[in-house]
């Protein structure tokens, strides 16, 4: 029986694996979590930015801070250079991809915010995770039953959280409710899509800073093109906006790079994703601590559940 040394006390082969397996799940899921906090953080300052300067202006200036910082690390690493060098065209093809799919799920979460109901498009567009945890499993990756019990326990949190059941009004499904859902689809799809993308394709060939890299890269240039089109001015924003424009930019670059260290370090995209997509309940903790705003009993209930999911994940 082949024996090891931790910290020099002896343990067998198969404890020793065990050993290895919760060290890298509970990696896992601490970035999954720091991905959440940082998504949920860049929201809130997200949501005061876009009704100052509108949403595509928004979505346009945050890609240039985390874009600047992105590139002097990997210029100064010399990273980049030697993954143009070694790696082949297709994990490129794929992060172009993923990064379209962001924009075009990063636009059609705010418009559904501007022209839906709240509590309905909020848990329809937080239910990327369960877009990515199929497509997850189709693609060959295997969990254990209690782990699975603890996804589907997660993610009814977050859509408990998402849904605000105690307000009086009642969301109509006339005109704007209707868009909202239909935008608030488009976006879960497509960010299930690109976390799907960057977890099997992009992530294990190019690392977890080069996918975000190339993300931050990409969105401001399809953006240029697209503003005349879609009749968008691109003028600099004036003021103590760019505050804002600062802190959502940082937020949401070390979301993306928890995300992407988290799957390419832990390998359980789906647990990893499900813990990500906590960020509306990050959000919603933050307006109640800083605006003031009430949350409803059930909105509790669905964090308490959060909860038990994650202890669940980590059983």
């Amino acid at each position: 029986m082949f024996r090891y040394a931790v910290l020099g006390v002896p343990v067998k082969k198969a404890h020793l694996l065990s050993l290895i397996h919760d060290r890298i799940l509970v990696m896992g899921i601490i970035f999954g979590l720091c991905a959440a906090i940082s998504w949920g953080t860049g929201d809130f300052f997200a949501r005061h930015a876009t009704h100052r300067i509108g949403t595509y202006r928004t979505l346009f200036f945050i890609q240039f801070v985390g874009l600047a910082g992105l590139s002097g690390y990997l210029l100064a690493t010399g990273q980049l250079v030697v993954l143009f060098e070694h790696t082949s065209w297709q994990p490129w093809i794929w992060a172009a991809l993923a990064a379209i799919l962001n924009i075009v799920a990063s636009l059609a979460l705010y418009r559904a915010f501007e022209v839906g109901t709240l509590s309905l498009v909020s848990p329809i567009a937080a239910s990327y995770a369960a877009v990515t945890v199929i497509l997850a499993f189709f693609s060959g990756e295997v969990l254990s039953g209690l782990q699975n019990c603890a996804i589907v326990v997660t993610l009814l949190g977050v859509i408990i959280v998402s849904t605000p059941f105690g307000r009086r009004e009642k969301p109509s499904l006339k005109h704007g409710g209707v868009r909202g859902i239909q935008w608030a689809l488009t976006a879960a799809v497509c960010y299930g899509l690109t976390f799907w993308i960057l977890g099997f394709y992009v992530s294990p060939a190019l690392g977890s800073i080069v996918p975000v890299w190339c993300i931050r890269l990409m969105t401001p240039c399809v953006l240029l093109l697209c503003a005349p089109a879609v009749k968008q001015k691109l003028t600099l924003p004036r003021g103590g906006v760019w505050w804002l424009i600062l802190a959502n930019s940082i937020a949401d670059t070390l979301g993306y790079i928890s995300y992407t260290t988290g799957m390419t370090a832990s390998g359980d995209i789906s647990i990893v994703t499900i813990l990500s997509s906590l960020y509306s309940a990050v959000t919603i903790l933050l307006a109640w601590i800083f605006l003031r705003e009430r949350l409803q009993r059930s909105q509790w209930l669905g964090i308490l559940v959060v909860f038990c999911g994650i202890v669940l994940i980590n059983t």
